[in-house]
């Protein structure tokens, strides 16, 4: 059995196709969605989307920057504001990016501005984590 996903981000579609299983982080934890999986809607936390392709030999990780999931009975459609295939990433600018962020964290004093540079934070070590994935299984 498998399921049709999409997932759309706020310039493309990366992802649309088959899938014999997906496994993304909700608001309430980690979510395993296959075939048949109850109706759904779940707000997603920055983060991975692990894709377990048909032949069950492929995977694919995609980051998320966060949005919503939406599982009806043969569809999973997830969209959110930025969505990167791992392969895409690139680890010396997410670092660099993360460092400047961090740097800039220390140099401000309104909690507006920090809780803002805390999410930007939590991206980056989200690509961070996916490409760390990806790396695994080469």
């Amino acid at each position: 059995m498998s399921l049709y996903l999409n997932i759309v981000s706020l310039k493309e579609r990366i992802f649309s196709g088959l899938v014999k299983k997906i496994r993304v982080t909700g608001s309430e934890g980690e979510l395993g969605i296959y075939p048949g999986h109850t109706q759904l809607l779940s707000i997603i936390k920055p983060g991975m989307v692990y894709i377990f392709h048909k032949d069950n030999e492929t995977q694919e990780c995609i980051y998320i920057s966060g949005g919503i999931l939406e599982v009806q009975p043969s569809v999973v459609s997830i969209l959110a504001d930025i969505a990167i295939r791992a392969i895409d990433l690139d680890r010396d600018h997410i670092l660099q990016t993360k460092h400047h962020v961090e740097e800039n964290i220390k140099n401000q004093n309104t909690k507006i501005i920090k809780d803002e540079m805390l999410l930007k934070i939590a991206q980056e070590i989200a690509k961070l984590r996916v490409l760390e994935m990806m790396d695994k299984y080469k």
